[in-house]
Order: structure tokens, then sequence, then C-alpha cells
């Protein structure tokens, strides 16, 4: 069993910066593939980022491609999202989750475990 607990969400200006961190326990972390989505108000959940359990593989959403950026640091049990030159239509609650493959997959049916989310918005 792996829980995992999202941080670092908040109210930021458009052009702004913001780094979520997904803090995870268990032992098993580190061979996982890890993932970061999002949800706006009406909108199906999306990707934005994942990751192998080596962290050589990361892949993006194409809205986010050159402006975020996905690491993990496996001897803390935690991932992060590094985002910069945030939009307005960045605005959601964001998700870390995790599954039980090496390497991170597109669906969000294909993930084990699931954060309880944080809150993104971005003004402009």
């Amino acid at each position: 069993q792996v829980q995992l607990v999202e941080s670092g969400g908040g109210l930021v200006q458009a052009g702004g910066s913001l780094r979520l961190s997904c803090a995870a326990s268990g032992r098993t972390f580190s061979t996982y593939g890890m993932g970061w989505f999002r949800q706006a108000p009406g909108k199906e959940r999306e990707k934005v980022a994942g990751i192998s359990w080596r962290g050589d593989i990361t892949s993006y959403g194409d809205s986010v491609k050159g402006r975020f950026t996905i690491s993990r640091d496996n001897a803390k049990n935690t991932v992060y999202l590094q985002m910069d030159s945030l939009k307005p239509e960045d605005t959601g609650v964001y998700y870390c989750a995790a599954r039980r493959e090496s390497g991170s997959a597109y669906y969000p049916n294909k993930y084990d475990y699931w954060g309880q989310g944080t809150q993104v918005t971005v003004s402009s």
C-alpha cells in the first residue's frame, strides 16, 4: 500500500511559478512509475507529466511541454512538479499518482494509488 500526499499548491499570478511536491509512504516507492494529473471544473482529468522509477524517462502533456518539469528523489520518497510560466488555463486540482510498474502511463486508470490533490489557481 502506498499513500501519497501533495503539497505546494496555491494562488499565483500568470507568468509565475509553483513547485508541487508529492510525498509517498512505503518502501516500494522507488520501483513505481509516477505521474501528475490535473482536473479543472467540468473537465476530465488530464495527464500533466510522468516519470519512470529511475527518473530517466519523463513525459509531458502537450499543453505544459517546455514549462513544467517533473523529477523525483527516491531517497526522500518524493516526486516534484516544477511549474513555470503559469497560465490561467493551468488552474485546477493537481493530483499525484503511482502505478506498480516501472514506467509512467497516459491514462488515469493505469494508476493504482492517488493523492487527495492540491489546488492551483493562476490569476490573469
